[in-house]
């Protein structure tokens, strides 16, 4: 852990924010040797942050000491070379909970999941994220989607408290972005809030939320193939959209294609494809279930088109 803001740590390093999967072995239960191995190389590759334990890593799945172990393994890997950002969830009770093993295995920051599966109004959703900030020192990440979508006056709420650092938005509506955006600024005058595009598959929307200045966003591709993931960073963060657009038609939109077939395969493609790369990370844990093998032999023909676009561009 580290005394420096979290905003300034994650913008230290030009890169995509990684979240690694979960290994497990083959009985089942976790692998951390080769959880080490990837976390390891996702930051020998480039990455600008590591957040274990999210929902690409599968946090609904993990028992409390599974979810410790892995932070605390995230956390050697990294070497504190990259800011660790581990997952919290469920109600306040238990979201305190996770915190609090975050913190206490050397996390530097968290991501606030969305609360377990009820609709609260925007004040229970204020007081749910202000009394998770309040159990610890660590600056958290608050993740916009499904149930638990804010209005402008909510995050400006949120901003307003100390060691809320930033919003993932996972919900994809560019308008009200922008009004979160100008709430903040009016708001919370003064506040270096982050901005996340947190949709799955970034890259499709990269140039959209670049356009309301968004450019902070977690690449799931990075997991499995950090030099297609590299490629469209750099091309984004350097405005060279045609080099970006050709690798979302000629990649990532197919990706997204092949990931809406099943339910869940924002995580078990992405883990299928770490299983492309020769890290045995075993399958994903119920209730999600693995690709087909017609699926995994389809995305390993996208990687080597999108990488056949790479060596075209030289």
């Amino acid at each position: 852990m580290t005394t420096a803001p979290l905003a300034e740590r994650l913008t230290r390093v030009p890169g995509p924010l990684f979240f690694p999967v979960t290994a497990y072995g083959p009985d089942g239960s976790l692998d951390l040797g080769v959880y080490r191995d990837h976390v390891r190389r996702g930051i020998e590759a480039g990455a600008a942050a590591v957040f274990p334990c999210c929902g690409t890593g599968e946090f609904h799945a993990l028992a409390p000491d599974e979810f410790r172990r892995c932070t605390e393994t995230a956390v050697s890997a990294a070497r504190g070379e990259v800011p660790v950002i581990a997952g919290t969830g469920y109600g306040t009770a238990l979201a305190v909970q996770y915190a609090r093993l975050a913190e206490a295995a050397g996390a530097d920051g968290l991501l606030a999941l969305p609360p377990y599966l009820v609709h609260a109004d925007q004040d229970g959703l204020l007081r749910h994220y202000t009394r998770l900030a309040a159990s610890t020192s660590l600056e958290l990440i608050v993740y916009q989607r499904d149930n638990a979508v804010f209005t402008p006056g909510t995050v400006a709420g949120l901003a307003r408290t100390g060691n809320i650092a930033g919003l993932k938005d996972g919900h994809g509506d560019l308008d009200l972005m922008r009004r979160v955006v100008s709430a903040v600024r009016r708001d919370a005058p003064g506040r270096d809030f982050l901005y996340f595009n947190g949709l799955p598959t970034a890259e499709l929307t990269g140039l959209a939320y670049r356009g309301i200045g968004i450019t902070l966003y977690s690449s799931a591709v990075f997991a499995f193939a950090p030099d297609l993931a590299l490629a469209f960073h750099r091309a984004l963060t350097g405005h060279d959209d045609r080099t970006a657009n050709r690798l979302i038609d000629g990649f990532f939109a197919p990706f997204v294609a092949l990931r809406n077939e099943g339910r869940g395969f924002a995580v078990s493609l992405v883990k299928a494809g770490v299983r492309l790369t020769g890290l045995p990370v075993g399958p994903v844990r119920p209730p999600l279930s693995d690709p087909s093998a017609a699926q995994v032999e389809t995305l390993a023909a996208l990687l080597d088109q999108g990488r056949a676009l790479l060596a075209e561009a030289g």
